[in-house]
């Protein structure tokens, strides 16, 4: 207890902008944009309904797809360089970094709700799977790197991104604590962003994965009906 002792007593501060900045950034959605520019529409009003990079690329196109994709990859980016350049000259001893890194993950966090509920867009976003990827990114290399080759893999199967994003949804908080778990046990030391992490640092990890991987599934409610109904549609399937 310690460790979050000492960041809500000496690093609150950081935590608050952190999370607001993160969270306001992120609330200006791409596809939302470009669909608008482009067909003079609402994305959320064609196809699924969600305001990303899948259902962009479905109903719009292949260029305003990347574009969506590279501007929901960067909100996760900048939101956690935030807590990073707020924390520049922190000590280099590892309860420090620890702090330090929860607020990077806090930041991402933020990031990815701000993508779902943008207060500028009535709280209706996108899903949050392309932010999350670039939040594992910048978090711990290792989580995305494990998560792409759970996708790929899935992917060569199932050929639906939304089962895959569940999959890789699910595996996050697991993915994230088992790495930093193998850290505290000087496995494959020479990889870790933190050495020999504390029980603590560990479990705040999986919490605040859990909470990120957790809204992601709930979003895909309605992928998930129709997963189970037999109609989800496959990458190569348009919207009509």
């Amino acid at each position: 207890m310690e460790l979050l002792a000492e960041l809500f007593t000496h690093y609150w501060l950081q935590m608050i902008i952190s999370i607001v900045a993160a969270y306001f950034i992120s609330s200006v959605n791409t596809s939302i944009i470009v669909t608008q520019i482009v067909k003079h529409e609402d994305i959320r009003k064609m196809g699924s309904g969600n305001a990303g990079f899948t259902n962009t690329l479905r109903c719009v196109g292949k260029i305003p797809a990347i574009i969506t994709f590279v501007g929901d990859f960067l909100k996760g980016v900048i939101s956690v360089l935030i807590p990073y350049l707020l924390t520049i000259n922190m000590s280099t001893d590892s309860a420090s970094q620890e702090i330090r890194a929860i607020l990077l993950y806090l930041g991402g966090l933020f990031a990815v709700l701000g993508h779902m509920f943008p207060i500028y867009y009535k709280f209706k976003g996108g899903k949050g799977v392309v932010t999350t990827a670039s939040v594992m990114l910048m978090t711990d290399w290792r989580v995305l790197v494990a998560e792409l080759i759970i996708f790929g893999v899935f992917f060569v199967v199932s050929k639906t991104i939304s089962k895959c994003s569940l999959l890789c949804a699910g595996s996050y908080p697991f993915v994230a604590a088992a790495f930093r778990l193998l850290d505290s046990m000087r496995i494959l030391s020479f990889l870790a962003p933190i050495q020999s992490p504390t029980p603590m640092f560990i479990v705040c990890v999986f919490v605040i994965t859990f909470i990120n991987g957790a809204a992601i599934i709930i979003l895909h409610k309605d992928n998930i009906k129709r997963i189970l109904n037999g109609t989800e549609k496959k990458i190569t399937e348009k919207h009509k």
